[in-house]
């Protein structure tokens, strides 16, 4: 795992596929997805302090695989959008992409470097709703954002211009174009979440994959690409 310092209370996490992001707010921090399985003991050594909450876009395994152990390690709470929550407490699958083509050998490299087997599932889930707020980064806002999963969500710190997007924003490594995320179960449902979030306008966005976007950012389709396959991402 690499550990990058994006402000100085904030640092991107980034693992063989996807990342995840710790906000500090003074001795308590909060972990914005948990990592592919096997990630726990990784950032649970460059934790400072308490971690509090551990708040999951999705439901994919890239963003939930440490989750479990990670909570049981710190006894963190773990939360996600209701719609999703079953699926993250493994009660049944959730429901598959829906592939653009292109999609298909990036979607089978990613699982190939995903750990194989099972992981650990939290053992309670705190289900959010559209427009909660979570208390940290002087007021956390949850957006529903749903097209790549049902239940993906979006966290906006408007007093620090800091928004989390989950897998709904990609950073492109073709010229750091900004673009919607890939496998996606509703592709269309995407692209409107995708608009919704630019509306914010955050001065950092921080993607599920890809560097951070500082400063606003356009859905317009100068910054959307045709087909060009994204960096590899099992979600």
């Amino acid at each position: 795992m690499d550990v990058v310092e994006l402000l100085p209370h904030l640092n991107l996490l980034r693992f063989a596929v996807g990342q995840a992001y710790l906000w500090r707010d003074g001795e308590e921090s909060t972990l914005i997805d948990a990592g592919p399985p096997g990630s726990a003991d990784s950032i649970a050594a460059c934790l400072q302090g308490r971690l509090r909450r551990i708040v999951l876009t999705h439901f994919h395994e890239d963003h939930v695989g440490g989750a479990g152990e990670l909570a049981a390690l710190t006894g963190a709470e773990v939360l996600a959008h209701r719609l999703d929550a079953r699926f993250v407490r493994g009660e049944v699958p959730g429901p598959p992409p829906v592939f653009e083509e292109w999609e298909r050998p990036l979607h089978a490299e990613a699982l190939r470097l995903l750990p194989r087997g099972g992981f650990e599932r939290p053992s309670k889930i705190t289900e959010l709703s559209d427009a909660d707020l979570l208390d940290f980064g002087a007021g956390a806002r949850v957006v529903h954002v749903p097209g790549h999963t049902p239940g993906s969500v979006a966290l906006h710190l408007p007093e620090h211009g800091v928004l989390f997007t989950g897998d709904t924003v990609a950073a492109s490594p073709v010229g750091g174009r900004v673009m919607p995320g890939v496998f996606n179960v509703d592709r269309a449902q995407t692209l409107r979440s995708f608009e919704k979030l630019a509306a914010l306008d955050a001065n950092i966005t921080c993607c599920g994959h890809g560097g951070p976007i500082m400063g606003p950012w356009s859905p317009s389709p100068v910054s959307v690409p045709t087909p060009t396959p994204p960096p590899p991402s099992p979600s």
